[in-house]
């Protein structure tokens, strides 16, 4: 098989799965941290680096097919590695209920119905995961150039928003709040947790290693390049936002950048903004579907998932897969409404990332376990690789810190 992933693509790859939902609709759900929320942004920039250059390692050591949990069962054996797949497959899901959630969200002002009746919202949310998942189970795949022209194009007005909101806005309005009278440490184990959620995809770029061209140079330079330019974009697009918008109405919004938008520009921006961002979380809901029959597939194969989800149609399509991961999104969907969609959403990032960062605890302590592994056996221990995991192991527990501080 011709393999066409390259460094560009596989960029794309983990920068696209990044750049969705979580900074399109985070920002409401951090208004109350106000300018503390700024030092969430920096600690879990800091540990998606440290997973980046710990998957760069594990990928550069030796690439495999099934992502995360496939050096896990390296490390520690296939017990461990099933529980780190349906933590993976279990944050996916979430997460295409959290997508669906925003995809709503931002649809809301030019689909009024959706807005005056919470009924049709759930049913406009419904409609849309089986939208994409149909177009899965039919087949459909975006190429990797397509993946590569997508990111670039929701990247832009980003960037062009958080640049005019620092220009024609007023930083110094925003205040320093603590939510809760929390403690700085208990805040921040918080907000990492909250907005781990926008970095969930930093392990993309490893599960298609059997297309990857070079993938022991790709893998690990795609990674942190993408995970790089996330952090930046998010960033400078969080600085102007909250320069724009106060935060007392930031808090409410459930379409903050579209809004923002309306104030620089008017009504043409606000519809320009909210066409990009429902491009850009289409996008990260069609890949996001696409992954959780992915995951599954590899996992059957593997003894770590039931043999039935296996099997795939006549174009390879696990439709099994696709049909199950798809209606428990729904379920979750269903389970997470409550009197607002911000509060809905936050639920089910809650839920995505919490699963998610016991796979990201596993991936650190794998990278530790295989490093001494491979000392043992006469190869030379990296002390900045095993630091760099040690980072890695070090946040997970920080982000996993979090969710005990949320639901005290």
């Amino acid at each position: 098989m011709r393999k066409t992933i390259g460094v560009w693509r596989s960029w794309a790859l983990v920068a696209g799965m990044m750049i969705g939902s979580g900074i399109l609709t985070m920002p409401a759900v951090l208004a109350p941290y106000g300018s503390y929320s700024f030092i969430g942004w920096v600690v879990t920039g800091f540990g998606a680096v440290c997973l980046a250059l710990s998957y760069s390692y594990l990928s550069s050591r030796k690439p495999g097919l099934g992502g995360p949990y496939f050096y896990v069962e390296e490390a520690f054996g296939s017990k461990w590695a099933a529980l780190v797949a349906w933590g993976y497959w279990i944050s996916l899901v979430a997460s295409v209920a959290a997508l669906t959630l925003s995809f709503t969200g931002y649809s809301k002002a030019y689909m009024p119905f959706i807005n005056n009746d919470p009924l049709y919202s759930v049913l406009f949310a419904i409609s849309i995961i089986l939208l994409f998942t149909i177009i899965n189970i039919r087949g459909v795949r975006e190429a990797s150039i397509v993946q590569l022209v997508t990111t670039v194009v929701k990247i832009i007005p980003l960037v062009l928003l958080g640049v005019a909101g620092i220009m024609f806005g007023e930083v110094k309005e925003i205040p320093a709040i603590n939510p809760e009278n929390n403690s700085i440490f208990h805040m921040i184990a918080g907000l990492c947790l909250l907005i781990m959620f926008s970095f969930i995809g930093v392990e993309s770029a490893t599960l298609p290693s059997e297309d990857t061209i070079e993938p022991k140079k790709t893998i690990p330079r795609a990674s942190l390049l993408g995970t790089l330019t996330a952090v930046i974009v998010y960033m400078l697009a969080m600085l102007g936002l909250m320069s724009i918008i106060p935060l007392g109405e930031l808090q409410q919004s459930s379409s903050p950048f579209a809004d923002a938008a309306q104030i620089l520009i008017g009504n043409s921006g606000a519809i320009i903004i909210t066409i990009g961002a429902l491009f850009a979380i289409s996008g990260t809901l069609n890949v996001c579907i696409m992954i959780t029959g992915t995951i599954m597939l590899a996992g059957a194969r593997d003894g770590m998932f039931p043999n039935f989800f296996s099997v795939q149609n006549s174009k390879g399509t696990p439709v099994r897969a696709l049909l199950f991961s798809s209606t428990l999104a729904i379920v979750f969907l269903l389970l997470s409404q409550s009197e607002s969609l911000i509060n809905s959403y936050e639920y089910l990032v809650i839920i995505a990332t919490f699963a998610v960062v016991i796979v990201y605890l596993g991936t650190g302590l794998s990278s530790i376990q295989l490093q001494l592994n491979d000392y043992k056996h006469g190869k030379k221990l990296s002390i900045l690789q095993l630091t760099i995991a040690l980072l890695a192991t070090l946040f997970s527990t920080l982000a996993i810190i979090g969710t005990w501080v949320l639901y005290q």
